[in-house]
């Protein structure tokens, strides 16, 4: 018998100084058994980081046509592709095609990510973002993860600070271009 998706909720106060969103957010975020935790926190930043109308998470790691976290406007265009990870070349060609703007988050070294996109061919690439943190606060945020969770996000001059739950951490965040 194959495992289900477990089920996270996310109680968040989001304040993004730099973008002038301020929200509480009460996500649902169902973990496919084969995510990792990083994974999974990874894209409750990016969703919280991206946060505007019309944003959702996809059917996560089961959906091959879709990223991680995607944004529609009114009229049900694409008008952002937001991965999580490392997706490989042909994601990005495919997602930077479909939407006005692709951006990557990971959890993971960003030169590692970079390095199979090397001379492969991705639409737009020199506009499309991968955004990390620094080394350790993702794992340190998943040390605070349970089933119900409690979280505070704030950005300001592109600087996190996360409570999770009882836990702080906090991260730069850093831009790195695809090519």
């Amino acid at each position: 018998m194959a495992l289900g998706a477990t089920i996270h909720t996310f109680d968040v106060s989001l304040a993004d100084v730099d973008r002038g969103v301020y929200e509480d957010l009460m996500l649902r975020v169902a973990r496919h058994p084969s995510e990792t935790d990083a994974f999974m926190m990874t894209r409750v930043l990016a969703y919280c980081l991206e946060y505007e109308e019309g944003i959702a998470f996809s059917e996560g790691i089961s959906a091959t046509d879709e990223p991680a976290v995607l944004v529609r406007d009114l009229t049900g265009r694409l008008t952002a592709w937001i991965e999580v990870g490392a997706p490989d070349a042909e994601r990005l060609h495919q997602g930077s095609r479909l939407a006005e703007r692709t951006v990557v988050y990971t959890h993971r070294d960003p030169a590692k990510v970079r390095a199979p996109w090397a001379g492969k061919r991705i639409y737009n690439a020199e506009s499309i973002v991968l955004h990390s943190f620094d080394p350790g606060f993702v794992d340190t945020a998943v040390g605070g993860i349970a089933r119900r969770n409690t979280m505070t996000l704030s950005v300001t001059e592109r600087q996190l600070y996360l409570e999770l739950n009882g836990t702080s951490t906090s991260s730069a965040i850093h831009d790195h271009p695809v090519v």
